[in-house]
């Protein structure tokens, strides 16, 4: 549950990161957002996992290693998505 936790709060930030870096991605406060987090579970399953491993992560118990690999994860993910669905949707509208 933690695990998933992190990832949804770096795909928060990551996505309203994307927002306010990358011109022409935007999608509002609150698009951000929600684009930030459903890409930061998916970024965190892909990239959070190995990067866990690599920060020595995987011990059992509470694992702060495991959670700055998931949320770092997340937070690229995040971004990711937003910046490619921004632009997206963007160019959609014209």
């Amino acid at each position: 549950m933690e695990q998933l936790i992190a990832q949804v709060v770096g795909g928060v930030v990551g996505g309203g990161i994307g927002g306010k870096a990358v011109s022409g991605s935007s999608m509002g406060g609150i698009g951000n957002l929600i684009a930030g987090a459903v890409g930061g579970v998916g970024g965190g399953q892909l990239i959070g996992g190995a990067l866990s491993g690599m920060l020595g992560g995987g011990g059992e118990g509470f694992d702060i290693m495991g959670l700055v690999g998931q949320f770092a994860g997340g937070g690229v993910g995040g971004m990711v998505l937003q910046v490619v669905a921004g632009m997206v949707m963007n160019k959609m509208k014209g």
